[in-house]
């Protein structure tokens, strides 16, 4: 089973929204402590399940959700990217996070752009964020990348209310005049 949602490709990768087959790769992302060290910390196998169950739901729910990113040439399960906007979120976010041994490939900055093309096309988003911890270097690159710059300090809802947070972000139109 599939959640209802789009797929789309990148010259690598395979954007589609969450499917059962997805656990282990979500369960890897979450027990590792570097993968999972900006993502809430270690958790177990069960929670895991939860929050691949949470994305799974927001697609049926809302209508988008994080993508889970297949690498095209082996199929494998990289990580999960794209819009996030639970209750209580400081804005429409595009976030990543994607198992440690598929760092430095630029598999982050290719799903993000296209889960951001995405967002503004087919969801009428006006400006995205990314919602990234003040010593989360990679993910502050990935935002460079995009061209999202800094735009100050964030609040995240419980139970991360005390996790410090940095937005990086840009509006719709800086996003395609970029592009152009």
């Amino acid at each position: 089973m599939i959640s209802p949602g789009p797929t789309l490709e990148t010259a690598r990768l395979i954007l589609r929204p969450t499917a059962l087959e997805d656990l282990d790769g979500f369960a890897a992302l979450i027990g590792d402590p570097e993968s999972a060290r900006f993502l809430g910390g270690v958790q177990p196998r069960p929670v895991a399940w939860r929050a691949m169950s949470a994305m799974a739901g927001s697609w049926a729910l809302q209508g988008f959700s994080m993508f889970s990113v297949l690498e095209k040439t082996t199929g494998r399960w990289v990580g999960r990217v794209g819009p996030w906007m639970p209750e209580g979120w400081p804005g429409p976010e595009v976030g990543w996070g994607l198992l440690r041994e598929f760092w430095g490939r630029g598999y982050a900055t290719e799903a993000a752009a296209a889960a951001m093309d995405w967002a503004f096309d087919h969801l009428g988003w006006t400006r995205v964020i990314h919602s990234i911890a003040p010593d989360n270097k990679p993910s502050q690159e990935v935002a460079r990348r995009l061209g999202s710059p800094l735009l100050g300090p964030g609040k995240l809802p419980p139970p991360h209310e005390n996790s410090p947070i940095e937005l990086w972000g840009q509006s719709r139109e800086d996003w395609r005049a970029r592009k152009k």
